[in-house]
């Protein structure tokens, strides 16, 4: 005679032995939560130093933008203007930056004046030097 359920296997483990069980263990859950936990720390690091880079970075950039615009506004004066004479120094104020500037008759090439520009705001300051030459 034929039990209806003949073709199943017996799963049952006999006692004493233990099954094999698929999955992980505390453990092993543990120690991956602790890795992802520190590769996470270290990516919110990098996105604070990040973040602090391009503030700074845009601070640079406002200096530069601040100087070199009051730079141009120099050298597109004529030779003999007020601005451009010798001495110093000479200040101007923008969007609360600082600009001061000095002009120094170089000695050695005749028509030729020196420029030292400083842009300062908050304690920080950027400075540009450049040469001006009065063409002939």
């Amino acid at each position: 005679m034929k039990f209806e359920n003949e073709h199943m296997v017996d799963t049952e483990t006999p006692k004493g032995t233990l099954k094999k069980q698929d999955g992980f263990t505390l453990i092993e859950v543990l120690i991956a939560l602790t890795i992802f936990a520190v590769g996470l720390l270290a990516i919110a690091a990098l996105q604070t130093s990040a973040i602090r880079m391009n503030a700074t970075g845009n601070r640079v950039t406002e200096f530069s933008t601040v100087g070199i615009d009051k730079f141009e506004e120099l050298m597109s004066l004529p030779s003999n203007n007020a601005l451009l004479a010798a001495g110093g120094p000479y200040t101007d104020t923008t969007d609360g930056y600082t600009v001061r500037w000095w002009v120094v008759q170089d000695a050695f090439a005749a028509n030729t004046k020196r420029i030292r520009l400083e842009v300062t705001r908050n304690g920080k300051m950027l400075q540009i030097r450049s040469i001006r030459c009065q063409s002939l």
